[in-house]
């Protein structure tokens, strides 16, 4: 799939110049003449309704952001994918006549192996290729950055050797796949999807082999209303053990019952045995497990109301949706370092600046990095200025929604 800058960025684009110049110079910096390089951009995604359901096979609704990584690459005719980000010093290089996992990979150089070994897999084709890039996604910011990463990468291959032919759905299975099997995180398939597909999207992760796609459209200028991030500070990068602990005890309360994931445990029947439950897997499992049926359910919800116009439902949603992984899912905070409380914070200051309107909630995967809120326009300005005394200048980035996920950029 092809897109225009001006499609991509409206009238941002003039303030993109300078971006997309600066990945040129780098490119021909580290890998030479860029006459036939092209540009690729994958976006960002918020997390709208669904806070961490999507890796228990349940339901979610999120939206790519106009926030994206950008990539200059093209063939070099070699066995060897080399890749720069202005982000990092080094220039990470895979050679892919060998993609069994690598112990000695980390960060981008398990991703990129991991996207190879399973482009092959399916029967795609793969080569070597060089690729600068810089990124506007807030790395450890909960808005993904490293699936937006994934899906450029995947993006690159599919243009540069397959014709433009992974759809978006594949290229997220196979983005997730890297970082399940190559990085070792147990994410969902949320934030590659929402990266992939692009625009407000609802999705029911059932059988996650063929999930259930479908679009939403949410204009919340014409609601009154501006979506709002704010990045408390704290980098959750090296978090993996806190996330990885959320599916595992959801996972626990749901093997009690017989089943793999909370998604196929009957609702009515776990809440007869919570006493069992507690003696079994801890009181947090239960309470997550509570959550997971919760928010299945809102997420489901909330897509109805919007596609039903009932914003102000929805709104009484994400509230909801809030109040639950606050209490319950408890990721708000990291267990290993309960002194940060950023998000927890966040989410205090901003219910004070929005007076009872709107609504806040946890961001993404949560722990550390960003909290959400929507804002009436009429306080956005106080509250952008409330929350940046607080969280320093900058810290509050009002998004908007972009139509189009992972994409070959047109000049």
């Amino acid at each position: 799939m092809k897109a225009g800058v001006k499609h991509l960025y409206g009238a941002g684009w003039e303030q993109e110049k300078a971006r997309y110049e600066e990945i040129r110079a780098g490119f021909e910096t580290f890998f030479g003449d860029s006459q036939e390089a092209r540009f690729f951009s994958a976006p960002g995604r918020t997390e709208i309704g669904g806070n961490h359901t999507d890796h228990n096979h349940g339901r979610v609704l999120a939206a790519a952001i106009n926030l994206d990584v950008v990539g200059m690459a093209k063939t070099n005719g070699l066995e060897v994918i080399r890749l720069k980000s202005v982000e990092y010093d080094r220039v990470d290089e895979v050679d892919i006549t060998s993609l069994a996992p690598n112990q000695s990979d980390y960060g981008s150089r398990s991703l990129i192996r991991g996207i190879c070994a399973r482009c092959k897999e399916l029967g795609y084709e793969i080569g070597g290729f060089d690729c600068f890039t810089k990124t506007r996604v807030l790395k450890g910011s909960g808005l993904s950055s490293s699936a937006a990463f994934e899906i450029l990468v995947v993006t690159v291959v599919s243009c540069l050797f397959n014709g433009g032919e992974i759809d978006p759905v594949t290229a997220a299975m196979i983005a997730q796949y890297a970082e399940n099997v190559y990085f070792g995180k147990p994410c969902g398939l949320l934030d590659q999807m929402a990266s992939s597909v692009g625009g407000v999207t609802a999705m029911d992760f059932h059988n996650p082999q063929k999930p259930v796609i479908e679009k939403r459209e949410l204009d919340l200028a014409a609601y009154g209303y501006a979506l709002c991030v704010v990045d408390t500070g704290g980098n959750h990068a090296d978090l993996t053990d806190e996330y990885a602990a959320i599916p595992a005890e959801m996972k626990k309360a749901a093997a009690f019952f017989g089943r793999e994931f909370l998604r196929d445990v009957d609702e009515k029947e776990f809440y007869q045995n919570i006493k069992a439950l507690r003696a079994a897997a801890g009181d947090r499992a239960v309470l997550r497990a509570m959550h997971f049926f919760d928010d299945d359910r809102l997420a489901a919800a909330e897509a109805k109301a919007l596609e039903q116009g009932d914003f102000e439902g929805f709104l009484r949603m994400v509230r909801d949706s809030g109040r639950s992984s606050l209490m319950r899912l408890q990721n708000v905070f990291a267990s290993s370092a309960p002194a940060e409380q950023g998000i927890t914070l966040a989410l205090a200051v901003a219910e004070s600046l929005l007076q009872g309107r709107g609504a806040c909630r946890v961001h993404g995967g949560g722990f550390a990095g960003t909290m959400q809120a929507y804002v009436p326009l009429d306080l956005l300005d106080a509250y952008r200025e409330g929350m940046e005394k607080v969280f320093g200048e900058g810290a509050c980035h009002v998004l908007s929604v972009r139509d189009v996920g992972g994409v070959e950029v047109e000049l």
